[in-house]
């Protein structure tokens, strides 16, 4: 006889939210059992929280970021190489088609030049290069990080060429009729040759600007090491780099997750057995947009920022640097390596953590990391983003798996995977950034 015993999913709902606050020494949240046998021995389930939908397949491309409009619209993109488009729309429950046309992505000139046997990424601000993120604000604007450093080496060896100024841009789209409305370049001493734009967030409120036009907050994940967060003035396109090389934004040497229970190392074609590099990873605005979470991919610790620190230019405000880093908080460790933020109108902060396939809720009322949803079907859950629907929605693209971590093997299955769950009781996307 087998008897279950599962969390319900009310009191995984209410763990999650700042309303509801959990004992800080309920171990019943810690994970959800059931016994089998004629001992009745008990055992890992793998999941609990609310049920998980199977939302998308993506049977052709691996896909990175997502977002859904208020019509119910689903975008997604992917970094490449050889992929066709790095830029789609969700047409069916299997398909995508490149958005908002293929000739947008696909830059005459290739995705890549060389000099001096040398690689730079395309410079062409008008086509798609290799789109790392989406985010999607409340006035229903899709918005586009372009990293302009596309993955080049088909081998599936580690390469990729130096950003040339007008590749790595920020582009918004009016979804109303499918067509750019401004893009954003930076210039070489914000984005470096070496950058990597990973993820961002807005607040677009028009008290924190002199321009009145809102705050982009953008990531710099390079490999190479040079992380930070980088600032743009949305209403002039001024951009300036904060936090850079601070201890915060930085990767944790020799770091060795765990993923479904095997211990992970990193095996680039030729390196031989190393560690993953990345540094600054994730972002979270808080409700109200005062506060920014943030956490470098090789970090088990959650930071935070006020963000009026970040908000000065250095080249106008000498110290304005410094102030910054003296405000770094370390809120402590969260549980394991998280891979993406989302947040919703009560204030949560979702975590994506692909070693416990699972996505935890920090509790800034009790500021302690709670259980949300765990599934065996988030195999490296990689974005999320919460919908105008009640849903939170996540990309599951199996990256430990890949070629380039794996000497060139490609360990994936397809189809990737689109999921989603309900939100918490009263909660939904914020739209107070708006």
């Amino acid at each position: 006889m087998k008897l279950s015993t599962i969390l319900t999913a009310a009191s995984l709902l209410q763990c999650g939210t700042t309303q509801n606050t959990p004992s800080s020494g309920d171990t019943t949240l810690n994970g959800t059992f059931g016994y089998a046998g004629p001992h009745n021995l008990r055992y890992d389930t793998g999941s609990y929280g609310p049920p998980v939908e199977e939302y998308h397949y993506f049977y052709d491309q691996w896909p990175i970021g997502l977002a859904i409009s208020k019509t119910g619209r689903v975008f997604t993109c992917y970094t490449r190489g050889i992929y066709a488009y790095t830029l789609g729309e969700v047409v069916n429950q299997s398909a995508e088609t490149a958005y908002p046309s293929l000739q947008l992505n696909t830059p005459p000139g290739g995705l890549y030049s060389e000099s001096n046997g040398i690689q730079f990424g395309s410079s062409l601000q008008d086509y798609f290069i290799s789109v790392q993120a989406l985010f999607i604000t409340p006035d229903d604007t899709l918005w586009v990080l372009d990293t302009g450093r596309p993955t080049i080496n088909e081998s599936q060896a580690p390469s990729m060429p130096y950003a040339v100024p007008g590749g790595p841009k920020l582009v918004a789209i009016n979804l109303s009729n499918n067509s750019i409305t401004r893009t954003y370049t930076f210039p070489s001493n914000i984005h470096y040759p070496d950058s990597y734009f990973n993820d961002l967030r807005f607040d677009q409120r028009k008290n924190i600007t002199e321009s009145g036009g809102g705050v982009a907050y953008l990531v710099d994940s390079s490999n190479e090491g040079r992380n930070g967060f980088i600032i743009l003035d949305l209403g002039t396109g001024e951009s300036w780099r904060m936090l850079n090389q601070h201890k915060s934004v930085l990767r944790v040497q020799e770091d060795i997750p765990s993923y479904n229970g095997l211990p992970f190392y990193l095996r680039e074609t030729g390196m031989g057995v190393g560690f993953q590099q990345e540094g600054l990873d994730e972002l979270e605005l808080g409700l109200w947009g005062d506060v920014l979470y943030y956490s470098p991919l090789t970090s088990n610790t959650l930071y935070s920022i006020p963000t009026s620190y970040l908000l000065s230019n250095p080249s106008t405000s000498p110290i304005a640097s410094k102030l910054a880093m003296d405000n770094v908080h370390n809120l402590g460790q969260r549980g394991g390596n998280a891979n993406g933020f989302a947040s919703d109108s009560i204030g949560n902060i979702y975590m994506l953590m692909p070693s416990s396939n699972a996505i935890y809720i920090w509790n800034s009322t009790i500021s302690q990391a709670v259980p949300f949803v765990r599934d065996p079907r988030i195999i490296w859950p990689d974005s999320a983003n919460i919908g105008f629907d009640g849903y939170i929605y996540w990309n599951v693209n199996q990256l430990p798996y890949q070629p380039n971590w794996n000497e060139g093997v490609d360990w994936r299955v397809k189809p990737g995977v689109m999921l989603r769950c309900k939100l918490p009781v009263r909660a939904g996307k914020n739209m107070n950034l708006g």
